[in-house]
């Protein structure tokens, strides 16, 4: 998994908001990256749901947040629609984003463990924890010199044309 200070793999996918392309935010503000086992499981609605009802501290950050998992766009797109989740669920149906940073499988076997990670507006990770980490434990992090935002902005920047 990878730690605090490393540079976090850029990457671009599919999501419940469009192409996503992490490097759009890197300079910009940071960005909360969920990864999470599985869609309508009561663990992964109930830390989704946390993020969602949490909205104004993140915006007060203008930190954006991406849930990863290796389901389709059009599962996630109906979690998303059931719950109000207003942040981009990324599809990661190959894997390849999980593998990128260093995310394990449970018992090593199953689904995606639960990891969230913290990019500073540096490129670095300024926070890597297993597990679900509370609001207060992530706005924190997200008070702190490395992920302030360089500038604010009117809203996410523009979809990747890539």
């Amino acid at each position: 998994m990878l730690g605090i200070g490393d540079i976090a793999p850029v990457f671009i996918a599919d999501s419940t908001a469009g192409r996503v392309n992490l490097s759009d935010w890197l300079g910009v503000s940071p960005v909360v990256l969920i990864f999470y086992p599985k869609d309508f499981t009561p663990g992964c609605t109930k830390q989704l749901c946390a993020v969602r009802d949490s909205k104004s501290l993140y915006d007060k950050y203008n930190a954006q947040v991406l849930a990863v998992n290796p389901g389709t766009v059009e599962e996630h797109r109906t979690f998303a629609d059931k719950y109000g989740y207003d942040f981009p669920i990324v599809a990661d149906e190959d894997d390849e984003i999980r593998k990128a940073y260093g995310v394990g499988k449970i018992l090593g076997l199953f689904m995606q463990s639960r990891t969230v990670f913290i990019i500073g507006s540096d490129g670095k990770i300024a926070y890597a924890e297993k597990g679900s980490p509370s609001t207060e434990e992530i706005i924190g992090v997200l008070s702190r010199p490395c992920c302030k935002s360089p500038k604010k902005t009117g809203g996410p920047p523009p979809a990747s044309s890539s």
